[in-house]
């Protein structure tokens, strides 16, 4: 990821210096015009603007704890996936030594950065994030989504759940396919990619922060309905690791029926 963040940004004209953990990790980015620093220290102290983009949020403490003194009256953009905690915490330490400090979320993969249906979540000061938007944009779409810095990590954590929720439900329903003999790729073709797409926006405005099940969703039938899901999952041999999600909505549409009939 971090390779296509500063791809994007030398694409767009940029003058970018890169530093990576492991040397010769940034080779290709050279040979399109990026510099590459010695150290940590030359990479920030090239530019007033400083983009993380690490494994994780322990990957960017210990790398970022000898320099951050040095990140002074600079500002430093952290696009690591993290928890909400994390990204208040960097942004405390940020604070206490002077670094401006704007969180983000990238909403891509890398092979879409840079490409108008990506967008990166950003949450911190709004008078920084406007600032330094025009620098950032190259990368992706830019969007502010509040002033607190654990914002832009909710949103991510948050999204990405919704993502690997339809993506367990898709690797269910093409193992549950092959299981039992059927065309996998005319299924993925001509009727999960369709049904899928109906569904979504359906699903997203349905969602609802109580889980509860409106009463013209017939809770009980549904939940008739998930049970003979299970059924036929078992009886495919799917592994019933792969029927989490299935026995989450089975739990919640049991629940709402129960709570229906008193």
């Amino acid at each position: 990821m971090g390779r296509a963040l500063a791809g994007a940004l030398l694409a767009a004209g940029r003058e970018v210096t890169v530093w990576n953990r492991t040397p010769g990790k940034a080779d290709d980015l050279v040979a399109r015009g990026a510099r590459e620093a010695a150290a940590l220290e030359d990479a920030i102290g090239a530019s007033d603007l400083t983009v993380a983009c690490l494994l994780n949020d322990a990957s960017v403490r210990e790398t970022l704890a000898p320099v951050l003194p040095k990140l002074a009256g600079s500002t430093l953009v952290n696009l690591t996936s993290g928890s909400v905690r994390q990204a208040r915490e960097l942004a405390e330490r940020a604070e206490e030594h002077g670094v401006r400090f704007l969180a983000g979320g990238i909403m891509a993969v890398p092979p879409s950065v840079g490409t108008p249906g990506a967008f990166i979540l950003y949450s911190g000061a709004r008078d920084l994030f406007d600032r330094v938007a025009p620098a950032l944009e190259p990368l992706a779409r830019p969007h502010y989504v509040g002033e607190d810095p654990g914002f832009a990590a909710l949103y991510d954590m948050a999204a990405l759940s919704g993502m690997y929720g339809i993506a367990a439900g898709a690797d269910h329903a093409v193992a549950l396919v092959h299981a039992e003999g059927g065309d996998v790729e005319t299924f993925r073709r001509e009727v999960l990619g369709p049904w899928m797409e109906q569904m979504l926006p359906l699903q997203v405005a349905g969602a609802d922060v109580s889980g509860t099940v409106p009463a013209e969703y017939n809770p009980g039938m549904q939940a008739t309905g998930l049970e003979n899901m299970l059924s036929a999952s078992r009886e495919a041999g799917v592994a019933t690791e792969q029927e989490g999600h299935l026995r989450a909505q089975l739990w919640l549409m049991r629940r709402a029926a129960d709570t229906a009939t008193g």
